[in-house]
């Protein structure tokens, strides 16, 4: 079954509906209104160029049958060249990019056609559609005074709240403007198959970056927005994190293809903090740091806002080379809840769900319904990684109370983490260890399922290690290790290579193992 999964007014998306991780069974092709526009082997795929408001019939050698669907309509497209720009990669079109977003009227549609826009940041406003045509690159200066400082936060001068602007994370900073950057805003489309490049390698942001005193820009930020759309383009080179939804609801990232070089300090692919409703389906991710992470801020953001990253979908998307393939936290004071990670493959990432969090992180800190299904995991270090002592970012990561194995009292500063299932996946050539899950001693994480799993090693493993605490060892070819869980079940799961026992269990108060096979 071929299922609709996107429209603009320009632009579809479609999802192949199977039990394969990222990838259809064999090639196939497609045809719109009878033409061959297409061939294909990945479950979710676009097409580009289309008209407004036009009826259109997609059929395949894979499909019984036809797909009909309609583009949306709008009340007109205009040409970003006709306000100024030049595209030649030399002039900088700041000027002509921002005027002709301004200009736009509610609904309308801004082309950039084939051509290099050297820009500055711009402002998006609600209620339009930018749409980066094949060729069209939109390339960030390399003038870094030109990217305004957003404060953090402002008074309000009525006197009765501050206002919220920019983060750095986890925390309400002071930041530079984003490349593409949108506030307050709603209803913003944009599409590909066009490129963003952030040119931060010549731009010097990835050198001494820690000795920067404000946030790096993002590619695309987007604080307190609700209903964006970004669908088909390439984004890469980002000064920090690529694409940043804040605070945000109703979010959609669709069949994208996000990269930057595997060195590349903080270059995280999507980061969605503290968002409702987020989509990310059909993307192809190779960075420097974590493919996505879902955040909600660190413990002042949370304990204000209480607003968890709730209700995320993660789908048919290929992540590769990243600390992380999905990664919660380490900024997630609001909690984290009901996320479903289904049909992805993960692809030489240190670690599959990294879960990065600790004391001091506040008992809003929730993490709870998270499911990972139908994956393939090939040469992932370590597969499933839920840390509880996380030793990174904030000045009391090294402090004898996070580090810490005695049973602390249970305060206002304990995080919770919840139910976890992770059923029928493969993860082949793992090295350190198959998963490392480690709770802590006053607060146990709740409930782990491991169901139809299978966990080989790579003859080529090196020791690593699996998890950022205090005083960790290294692993090399370790089977499941749990250290204080509440319930466990592992049922229909294979290891194969383990160096010693394939299922270590410290401290567990309950153990359910049901058809497993350990060699």
């Amino acid at each position: 079954m071929l299922n609709l999964l996107f429209t603009s007014s320009c632009s579809a998306a479609f999802e192949w509906q199977n039990d394969h991780p990222y990838y259809t069974e064999g090639e196939y092709t497609v045809y719109l209104n009878g033409e061959q526009v297409r061939k294909g082997n990945t479950n979710v795929f676009s097409l580009f160029g289309l008209s407004p408001d036009t009826q259109y019939t997609v059929t395949s050698d894979r499909l019984d049958g036809e797909l009909v669907f309609s583009t949306g309509s709008e009340p007109c497209a205009l040409s970003v060249r006709d306000f100024g720009a030049v595209g030649d990669g030399v002039t900088e079109d700041t000027v002509a990019i921002q005027t002709a977003i301004n200009c736009l009227p509610r609904g309308a549609r801004l082309v950039f056609e084939k051509g290099t826009y050297l820009t500055a940041p711009l402002c998006l406003k609600s209620h339009i559609t930018l749409e980066l045509r094949e060729g069209a690159v939109l390339l960030g200066s390399t003038d870094k005074t030109k990217y305004p400082k957003i404060p953090g936060e402002l008074p309000d001068l009525n006197g009765v709240q501050t206002v919220h602007f920019g983060t750095w994370e986890g925390n309400a900073v002071m930041m530079h403007q984003a490349l593409v950057f949108a506030e307050y805003a709603e209803d913003i489309t944009i599409v590909g198959p066009g490129r963003v490049d952030g040119n931060a390698q010549n731009a010097g942001w990835w050198i001494d970056v820690k000795s920067y005193p404000i946030g790096r820009p993002r590619l695309l930020f987007f604080n307190r927005c609700d209903g964006i759309r970004v669908h088909g383009i390439t984004a890469e080179n980002s000064a920090s994190w690529q694409l940043h939804p804040y605070f945000s609801r109703n979010v959609d990232f669709i069949d994208l293809d996000i990269r930057a070089p595997k060195d590349s300090p903080n270059t995280d692919a999507i980061d969605p903090e503290a968002c409702d409703i987020v989509n990310i389906i059909g993307c192809r991710f190779s960075v420097g740091d974590d493919c996505i992470a879902i955040k909600s801020g660190k413990i002042d953001i949370g304990r204000r806002f209480r607003t968890p990253a709730n209700r995320h979908t993660i789908r048919n998307c290929l992540m590769q080379f990243g600390h992380g393939a999905v990664t919660l936290g380490s900024e997630m004071a609001g909690g984290v809840t009901n996320l479903t990670v289904n049909r992805c493959v993960f692809r030489q990432t240190d670690r599959g769900l990294r879960i990065k969090t600790r004391r001091g992180r506040g008992k809003d800190a929730v993490i709870d319904g998270v499911v990972f299904e139908n994956l393939k995991m090939e040469g992932v270090i370590t597969p499933i990684v839920i840390n509880m002592w996380y030793n990174c970012c904030d000045p009391d990561r090294n402090s004898e109370y996070v580090w810490s194995r005695e049973c602390l009292p249970v305060d206002e500063r304990t995080p919770y983490l919840g139910s976890f299932t992770f059923k029928n996946m493969v993860c082949e050539d793992c090295e350190a260890a198959a998963c490392y899950i480690d709770g802590l001693p006053e607060r146990p994480i709740d409930s782990v399922t491991v169901e139809n799993v299978s966990f080989t090693y790579s003859e080529n493993a090196r020791p690593a290690k699996p998890a950022m605490r205090e005083f960790m060892e290294e692993f090399l070819r370790v089977g499941m290790y749990f250290d204080n869980v509440r319930a466990l079940t592992v049922r229909g799961v294979r290891v194969e290579g383990a160096s010693g026992d394939s299922l270590i269990a410290k401290n567990v108060g309950s153990v359910v193992e049901e058809k497993n096979e350990f060699n």
